[in-house]
């Protein structure tokens, strides 16, 4: 018996790369899988079932609100439940913050940050009203941040911020939906996905190793065993975000104060002058990366 035994979960961005790699897990792992991406989504779904598992796929922008109703009415409406979604549907449109269009910003945050806001929001209504019904609930969200969000990276102003905002509304998800029995968290993986290989110095990086029996840290099905996890019955995790690759996972600490100065009363400009610019307040607080995740989520 699999460890998602018996739960239906909603995947978007599933028709390839990691959210292909989720979908597949998940059936392998005893659930139920609406898939749902632009492109692919069916082929994936009957892939599926072609191994014995149970999936549907629906074709639809994610970034449109009424994706996100429809993704959670398919899944009550062919598995009876819906345990989980997985919020991996993603795109990049990449730019110096002074060449960017307002078209280009404009769609990276309503895929990334309206669909899942899209997504959760139809869920956590279902969710809601199942818990005040007397209900007790299990219930888990998984958004997709990125070291880009966590960290900030060169000609992605747009990718970044909405990366950011995923991994603030898992922490936002989780203190809201708590008490109705949801847990969230969010993925910073590294993988050799379309998005990576499309930049040449990052191909190389998560190239696959030329010794086909040697282990392909960077392979994307080696990030969904967390996302399945984090999705699985009485997982602990909440609130939280992780990073992920072949072999590594790690909790971040958030948004944490490093070095303090205080006082008893108000600063003046002169006294923050002479604080802050002594040798003994630091210019940065060092953060302990993932050197190898730095560039590749």
């Amino acid at each position: 018996m699999g460890q998602l035994e018996g739960r239906v979960a909603v995947v978007t961005g599933a028709g390839t790369g990691l959210g292909r790699e989720h979908a597949l897990l998940f059936a392998a792992e005893g659930a139920a899988v609406v898939v749902n991406d632009l492109v692919g989504a069916d082929e994936v779904a009957e892939e599926i079932r072609a191994a014995g598992g149970r999936a549907v796929g629906v074709a639809a922008s994610i970034a449109e609100m009424a994706t996100g109703e429809l993704l959670v009415a398919t899944a009550l409406e062919h598995f009876g439940d819906l345990h989980a979604i997985v919020n991996n549907a993603g795109v990049v449109r990449d730019a110096m913050v002074w060449n960017m269009t307002e078209d280009e910003f404009d769609l990276v945050l309503d895929v990334h940050l309206k669909g899942t806001f899209s997504l959760t929001r139809a869920a956590a209504r279902h969710w809601r009203d199942r818990a005040k019904a007397g209900e007790r609930l299990d219930r888990s969200i998984v958004n997709t941040t990125s070291a880009a969000g966590l960290h900030g990276n060169v000609g992605q102003w747009n990718y970044a911020a909405a990366k950011a905002g995923l991994a603030v509304q898992a922490t936002v998800a989780a203190q809201e939906l708590g008490r109705y029995g949801v847990r969230a968290n969010a993925i910073s993986p590294a993988a050799r996905t379309a998005m990576v290989t499309s930049a040449p110095a990052l191909a190389a990086a998560v190239a696959a190793p030329e010794d086909e029996e040697a282990f392909d840290r960077f392979h994307p099905r080696n990030v969904s065993p967390l996302v399945a996890y984090l999705a699985s019955a009485d997982c602990p995790f909440t609130g939280q975000v992780f990073s992920v690759t072949g072999g590594h996972v790690g909790l971040y600490a958030g948004h944490s104060v490093g070095h303090v100065a205080e006082t008893d009363q108000g600063w003046t400009v002169a006294e923050l002058a002479d604080v802050m610019g002594s040798g003994d307040f630091p210019r940065s607080i060092e953060v302990r990366t993932p050197q190898l995740l730095r560039r590749t989520s």
